[in-house]
C-alpha cells in the first residue's frame, strides 16, 4: 500500500546518450524500481526500455499531456538535447514526426511540475557534448558549467523549481529513486539542491569518504601504476577528494565503486568531467604538486602536510602502495600479560 495518497504521473525520455542511466536504475535492490515507486504512489506513464507502448501510442500519450487531458507531474529526461545543426534540432527528431525531439521536450518541460536531468548528459551535455560536439548537445538548463542550456537560466518548472540534476554516468539507482520519493512526499525544495541544482542527498559527500585507499593517502603511500594498492591521487588522476557524490558510503549493487574496482574517480557528476583537458589516468601537477587538491584544503597546508606524511609513512604502506597485493600485513598487537 502506497504511503502517499495523490498519485503522481511521470514520463521518461532519452534523447543523446547511452541509456547507461536507466540500464543502472534496473539493478535498483532492496526494493527494486517498480516497487520502489509504487510505495511512494508514482505511475510510470511510460519509459522508452520499460513499457510496453511504443510510436504512436506515444505520440498519442504526448498529445493527451498537451492538451491537458493527462496531468504531467514528473518529466525525467535521460541524455543531452540535441540542438544541431545549426540550431535546428533536427540530427534528433521525436520518432515517427517530423518534429525536433528539443522541441517536444521543451513543449513538455513547461507543463511539467517537476523536471529531472537524469544524469550528466541530460544535465550538463555529457559526454555527448564532448569533442567539438558536432551535434551541438546541452543540458536541460546548463550547457556545461554555465546556466542556459535548453530552457535557459531563469526556467523554473510549475512546482517553483528549477531544473532538478542529478549527475553522474552513469546515476546510482538510489539517487534517482530517492528524488523521485522526496517530491512525492513533498520534501524536495530549493535548500535541497545544491549550487548547480543537484540533490544535496548524495552531493553533500565526496567521494573520498569511505575509500577504501584512504590509509594510503593519509601517508600520500601513491600508487604508481593501474594495478598498485595506493592511493591514485597523486599519479593516477583521481578526483575523489572533490567529486561531489557519496559512491564509497552508497555502493553499487551493495558492494561496488569505481574506487574499489581499482579505477580512479573522475568526477563524473561535475559539468565538463568528460573534457578534462589531460589523461584521465594521469594527475596533472605544477612544480610538482596536483591539480585537483582537496576541496578545503589550501595549498601550502597540503604541501607541508604531505611531507611530513611521506617521511612518517611506515614500510607496510610504502611497500603495499606499489604492489598489486598485500605484501606486509599490518602487525598483531599482543597484550603483556
Amino acid at each position: 500500500m502506497s504511503i502517499c495518497q495523490q498519485q503522481l504521473n511521470l514520463l521518461w525520455l532519452q534523447s543523446g546518450g547511452c541509456g547507461g542511466c536507466s540500464m543502472s536504475l534496473l539493478s535498483a535492490e532492496s526494493p527494486d524500481v517498480f516497487s520502489s515507486l509504487q510505495s511512494v504512489n508514482i505511475n510510470l506513464l511510460w519509459h522508452p526500455s520499460l513499457s510496453e507502448q511504443s510510436g504512436g501510442e506515444l505520440l498519442e500519450l504526448i498529445q493527451s499531456i498537451v492538451a491537458g487531458d493527462i496531468k504531467l507531474d514528473i518529466l525525467c529526461l535521460e541524455g543531452s538535447v540535441i540542438q544541431g545543426p545549426d540550431g535546428s534540432g533536427l540530427f534528433h527528431r521525436l520518432s515517427g514526426t517530423k518534429s525536433p525531439m528539443r522541441d517536444t521536450i521543451k513543449a513538455l518541460s513547461l507543463l511539467a511540475e517537476q523536471v529531472i536531468a537524469v544524469g550528466s548528459c541530460a544535465a550538463f551535455g555529457g559526454i555527448t557534448a564532448g569533442g567539438g560536439n558536432p551535434s551541438e548537445a546541452c543540458g536541460l538548463q546548463y550547457d556545461g558549467s554555465q546556466s542556459g542550456g535548453l530552457l535557459g537560466k531563469a526556467f523554473h518548472s510549475k512546482s517553483g523549481l528549477p531544473v532538478i540534476n542529478i549527475a553522474g554516468c552513469p546515476t546510482h539507482p538510489n539517487w534517482i529513486i530517492e528524488t523521485l520519493s522526496q517530491i512525492a512526499l513533498a520534501d524536495m525544495d530549493k535548500s535541497g539542491l545544491d549550487e548547480l541544482n543537484r540533490p544535496r542527498s548524495y552531493t553533500d559527500h565526496l567521494v573520498h569518504h569511505a575509500c577504501p585507499r584512504n590509509e594510503y593517502y593519509e601517508y600520500k603511500a601513491s600508487a604508481r601504476k593501474a594495478s598498485d594498492l595506493g592511493c591514485m591521487m597523486e599519479n593516477m588522476g583521481c578526483l575523489g577528494t572533490i567529486a561531489h557524490a557519496d559512491c564509497n558510503t552508497r555502493l553499487w549493487n551493495g558492494e561496488g565503486s569505481c574506487l574499489r574496482g581499482g579505477y580512479a574517480c573522475i568526477n563524473c557528476t561535475a559539468p565538463d568531467f568528460e573534457e578534462p583537458g589531460h589523461s584521465f589516468a594521469q594527475t596533472p601537477k605544477i612544480a610538482g604538486i596536483p591539480i585537483g587538491l582537496p576541496t578545503d584544503m589550501p595549498k601550502a597546508w597540503f604541501v607541508a602536510l604531505a611531507s611530513l606524511s611521506k617521511a612518517a609513512t611506515p614500510v607496510r604502506l610504502r611497500r603495499n602502495a606499489v604492489a598489486d597485493h598485500i605484501v606486509i600485513k599490518p602487525l598483531h598487537k599482543i597484550k603483556d600479560k
